[in-house]
């Protein structure tokens, strides 16, 4: 594996339906709305076709650390209302692998992140701050996770 590449599995909890929290996650332009403290631009491509598929999105996104990254997502497969993976390219390359299975009243979701960092600054200096990178993906994920959190809660109270 190079110092530049990285795989990430984050595994999540939330209250409500797979079905539900597939339609969140598959939407990306909803990300400046719950999932803002990450997502600084969202412009769509190519509108997504049913569940999500063929949908094409630019994303400007940061984390903690000083630095942003502009790539683009693609939805290349669904699995209604298992899952879905996106195809990264841009500041980084790689796949990602949303997975949500229903528990009772919870979802369990994970997303599987394979990539390669292909920013200079993340792909020359991967060997020496790879433990800054990783953690700066935490806490973006971290933020999704509670975000994800508050849509559910505000599209229950609202009857969605």
């Amino acid at each position: 594996m190079a110092t530049n590449d990285y795989q990430f599995t984050t595994h999540w909890r939330v209250l409500g339906l797979t079905a539900k929290v597939y339609d969140i996650l598959a939407d990306a332009s909803g990300y400046l709305r719950w999932w803002s403290q990450v997502y600084l631009e969202v412009i769509v491509v190519k509108p997504a076709g049913e569940h999500g598929l063929g949908g094409v999105f630019d994303l400007h996104t940061r984390g903690k650390l000083p630095y942003t990254l502009r790539w683009q997502a693609r939805v290349s497969e669904t699995n209604y209302p298992a899952g879905f993976t996106i195809e990264a390219t841009g500041d980084f390359v790689g796949r990602g692998i949303w997975t949500f299975t229903q528990d009772r009243d919870w979802v369990d979701i994970t997303f599987d992140w394979r990539l390669r960092a292909e920013k200079p600054l993340l792909r020359y200096l991967s060997f020496l701050f790879k433990p800054f990178f990783s953690a700066n993906h935490r806490w973006a994920m971290a933020r999704g996770e509670e975000g994800l959190r508050r849509e559910l809660a505000v599209r229950s109270n609202k009857g969605y």
